[in-house]
């Protein structure tokens, strides 16, 4: 056989392989190419809106956090106002009932001061009284010198 008609030959079987391997191998292959190429351009874009989502999800939950410690901090402040505002009406309750109870201290010292002075110059008058019968050694008319006695007790 001749060398050009074996090129030849060669030249006419590769044009066959290569026609049959555009026409019945060659799509499978750009198709399957391409479908991957599409997934992963998909699953780029799929992680691209993940990405964005998990970026809004992590401001929202700081958002969520910032305000939740402006709560807490918000509570807490109206916890320690009324706390101080307990205190002060306590406190303010406390001095009321002890100017109470010092004001009722003094009436009844007031009233006991009266009831002493009363009860001395009861005291008072009847020694006198006892004293003058001595010096006189006789009986006195009671009740003149009860009032004189009350006179002078009185001025007193």
């Amino acid at each position: 056989m001749n060398i050009n008609m074996t090129l030849i030959g060669q030249m006419i079987a590769f044009a066959i392989f290569v026609w049959f391997c555009m026409k019945y191998v060659w799509p499978p292959i750009t198709q399957a190419l391409t479908e991957r190429q599409q997934r992963i351009q998909e699953g780029l874009e799929e992680a691209d809106r993940a990405r964005a989502e998990l970026h809004k999800a992590n401001e929202q939950a700081e958002e969520t956090l910032r305000e939740s410690r402006e709560e807490a901090a918000r509570i807490l402040d109206k916890t320690r106002s009324r706390a101080n505002q307990m205190i002060e009406e306590a406190r303010t309750d406390a001095r009321a009932e002890g100017e109470r109870m010092i004001a009722n201290a003094r009436s009844e010292i007031d009233s006991e001061i009266q009831q002493a002075k009363s009860e001395l110059r009861a005291q008072v008058a009847a020694l006198a009284i006892q004293g003058a019968e001595r010096i006189l050694e006789s009986s006195i008319d009671e009740k003149k010198h009860r009032e004189m006695v009350d006179r002078l007790a009185e001025e007193l």
